[in-house]
C-alpha cells in the first residue's frame, strides 16, 4: 500500500485528552479517532491491526473445538430479566426507549436461551460456543482510549457441559488457549484469582498485564508467582494473640477520640488490640463488622460473604441503630445486628472497640465469651510488602490491566431460564455453563503499552499492519525513485506486505518521524548516499539495529527477518 493513497492521519502533537501511552500513540498514529465519549472509529491502520488480533484469537478458539457465533447485540429486555441481571447492571447497561430492547454488554442470556431450545440430550454435550462481537457498557466516566470505552469488541466463549467435570476441563481448555493468544500477541501477562462479580459463578480468573495506567489492582509475588486481584487477595499477616489471662469488661473514657490512630496514641497500646467497628446495611438489616486496627475492608469479599447487595450506613441511621456515632461504635449490645469478623481477630480475647456511647470504649472484649459471632471470614484489603499466603516473601502491589477473564458460571443462568437436557437416564438436568470473555482492542493497547519509545510504537510481527516500511527518501531523485519502485514490487511479488512512504509532499525527517510513530518493524530506507554505492539501508524499529545491504540482497533479507 502507498502511503501516498492510504488514510492515515498521523498527528505531531499528543492529544490533550490523552493520558495514557496507548490512547496517544492510536490517536497520533492515526489508528483511531473519537465520535463520542468512549466511543472510537477504527481507521485503516488500527483496523488492519484488530483484524490480526481477531485472527489470533479465531486460530486458537478454533483449535479448542469452538464454533462461532455471531449474535444480535439488541436483546429483548425479558430475556435479561429471567436471570435478574436488569438491576445486576443497572445504570451500566444501555435501555432503548422507545421499545422494551436493551444493548447487550454480554451475551450469557442468548448462549442459555437458544441452548434451552436446541440442547435437549446429554448427547448433545459438551459444546464451545463463541462469537467476537461488539459490546456495549454505559460507563460514567470513559477513559484510557480504547481500554474503558462505552462501545468495544469482546470475544466472549461459552462452554456448555452435561458435568462439573465437563466444566473443569472445558476452563482449563480455555486457560491454555488465553495463554497462547496473549504470547502469539507479544504481551507480557500474569494471570490472577478473581471476583466473579454480577456474572457469579464458583471461580474465576484474570489475564493481566503490568501497566501504571491500569485500573486495576493486583498483589503479585516475585518469587513464587502468587498473583491475585486486590478485590481477592490475602496475604499471611499474623493474627491476634489469644492472651492465656482472661480480664473482666472494662469501660473506658476516651473523650475526643474516633480513629484507630488517635485510640492507639491515647491508650499506648498495639494496634492489633484495637477492633475497627464498621455498619453496613443488608437492606434494612444492619451488619457489624470488625476489622483489626487499620484493616481496610474490602467491600468486594464483603459481598462474596453476604451474597447481596449492602451498603455502609448513613450517620443518621448509625445514630439511631446504635445510639453512638462513628468511631464509638462495638459489638455489645446490639440488637438486630448480625455480626461477622475478620479472620485476623478470630478467637482474640482483651480486645478494645466502641463502647456505643461517645467518648467512651470497652477494653477485654473476648469474642468468645462476649460476642455471638455469625462468621469469621478473609474481609481485609492487604497492603505492599505484607508476606505471600504461599512463601511470606513480600508482596507487590502494582496497577494492570485486564486483558481477559474466564469464569465457571455453573447453572446460575440454566436455572433460572430453565435450559435442561435428559441425562442418561432420562432424568431433566440444568446445563453446566462455563463464560469467557477477552477485550479485542485491549490487547492492541496493552501492547501499546508495553512497547513503545518516545519516538513511537514497536510492533511485534504477529500484530503489525504491514511486514515492512519502504520509504522512498528523496522524491525529486530519479535513482531513488526507481530503486524504490523496483524494490515495491519485487517484495510484493514475493508476498510481502509493504506499507510504501512514496510521498513527495512531505521532508525525509517527516518521512522517517512518521516510521517510528507507526512502528513497523523493518524499515527499508532507499536514499541517495547508500544507493551510489548500489546499496539499501535497513533498519529494525525495536532495537534500531541498522544493516547495508545490496540491492539485489534486499529480498532475501526482509524474508529471513520475517521468519527469524
Amino acid at each position: 500500500m502507498r502511503l501516498s493513497k492510504i488514510f492515515i492521519p498521523t498527528l505531531k502533537e499528543i492529544p490533550s485528552d490523552a493520558l495514557i501511552p496507548s490512547h496517544q500513540l492510536m490517536l497520533r498514529a492515526g489508528m483511531i479517532r473519537p465520535l463520542g465519549a468512549g466511543v472510537y472509529s477504527f481507521l485503516p491502520l488500527g483496523y488492519r491491526i484488530l483484524k490480526k488480533v481477531m485472527e489470533i484469537i479465531r486460530d486458537e478458539m478454533d483449535a479448542i473445538g469452538g464454533q462461532e457465533f455471531h449474535l444480535p447485540a439488541l436483546n429483548p429486555i425479558e430475556l435479561w430479566e429471567e436471570t435478574g441481571r436488569v438491576k445486576d447492571f443497572g445504570d451500566t447497561m444501555f435501555h432503548l426507549k422507545n421499545r422494551p430492547l436493551v444493548l447487550a454488554p454480554t451475551h450469557e442470556e442468548v448462549i442459555c436461551s437458544i441452548a434451552k431450545n436446541h440442547i435437549k440430550s446429554y448427547r448433545d454435550l459438551p459444546q464451545i460456543w463463541y462469537q467476537i462481537q461488539m459490546k456495549f457498557r454505559n460507563e460514567p466516566r470513559p477513559r484510557s482510549g480504547v481500554i474503558r470505552g462505552r462501545q468495544f469488541i469482546m470475544k466472549d466463549a461459552y462452554t456448555l457441559d452435561a458435568t462439573w467435570e465437563g466444566l473443569d476441563k472445558g476452563y482449563d481448555l480455555h486457560a491454555e488457549a488465553y495463554k497462547k493468544i496473549f504470547s502469539r500477541a507479544g504481551l507480557k501477562f500474569f494471570i490472577v484469582g478473581a471476583s466473579s462479580g454480577a456474572m457469579g459463578g464458583s471461580a474465576s480468573q484474570e489475564f493481566m498485564v503490568e501497566s501504571e495506567s491500569g485500573e486495576d489492582t493486583c498483589a503479585l509475588c516475585d518469587q513464587c508467582g502468587y498473583a491475585a486481584n486486590l478485590e481477592v487477595a490475602t496475604s499471611n499477616m499474623p493474627k491476634a494473640q489469644r492472651d492465656a489471662e482472661i480480664k473482666p469488661i472494662e469501660e473506658i473514657h476516651t473523650p475526643n477520640v474516633g480513629t484507630i490512630d488517635e485510640l492507639k496514641e491515647f491508650l499506648k497500646v498495639d494496634e492489633q488490640r484495637l477492633a475497627k467497628s464498621l455498619v453496613y446495611m443488608q437492606d434494612k438489616n444492619p451488619i457489624l463488622i470488625l476489622m483489626m486496627g487499620n484493616d481496610q475492608l474490602n467491600e468486594t469479599k464483603l459481598l462474596s460473604v453476604i451474597k447481596s447487595a449492602v451498603r455502609p450506613s448513613q450517620a443518621e441511621e448509625l445514630k439511631t441503630l446504635t445510639g453512638a456515632d462513628a468511631g464509638s461504635i462495638g459489638p455489645l449490645g446490639l440488637q438486630g445486628f448480625k455480626i461477622i469478623v475478620d479472620k485476623r481477630l478470630e478467637g482474640a480475647n482483651n480486645l478494645i472497640s466502641g463502647a456505643n456511647k461517645n467518648d467512651y470504649h470497652i477494653g477485654n472484649i473476648d469474642l468468645q465469651r462476649d460476642v455471638k459471632v455469625d462468621g469469621y471470614y478473609d474481609l481485609r484489603t492487604i497492603n505492599a510488602g505484607e508476606p505471600c499466603l504461599k512463601c511470606g516473601k513480600p508482596l507487590r502491589v502494582v496497577n494492570a490491566i485486564e486483558l481477559g477473564h474466564i469464569f465457571k458460571l455453573g447453572t446460575k443462568y440454566s436455572d433460572a431460564m430453565h435450559a435442561y437436557y435428559l441425562d442418561e437416564n432420562g432424568k431433566e438436568k440444568p446445563i453446566i455453563m462455563g463464560s469467557y470473555g477477552i477485550g479485542v482492542e485491549r490487547i492492541m493497547a496493552c501492547y501499546i503499552e508495553q512497547n513503545h519509545d518516545k519516538h513511537g510504537i514497536m510492533w511485534s510481527k504477529a500484530l503489525s499492519p504491514y511486514h515492512v516500511h519502504l520509504i522512498q527518501v528523496n522524491s525529486n531523485h530519479e535513482k531513488v525513485v526507481q530503486t524504490a519502485e523496483h524494490l515495491y514490487e519485487k517484495l510484493q511479488q514475493s508476498l510481502v506486505d509493504v506499507l510504501f512512504d512514496d510521498r513527495n509532499d512531505v521532508s525525509p525527517g517527516f518521512k522517517f518521524k512518521d516510521a517510528d510513530l507507526l512502528g513497523i518493524p523493518l524499515q527499508v530506507i532507499v536514499g541517495e548516499k547508500n544507493l551510489a554505492h548500489g546499496n539499501i539501508e535497513l533498519k529494525e524499529r525495536s532495537t534500531g539495529k541498522r544493516d547495508i545491504v545490496e540491492i539485489s540482497k534486499v529480498v532475501s533479507y526482509v524474508e529471513k527477518f520475517l521468519e527469524s
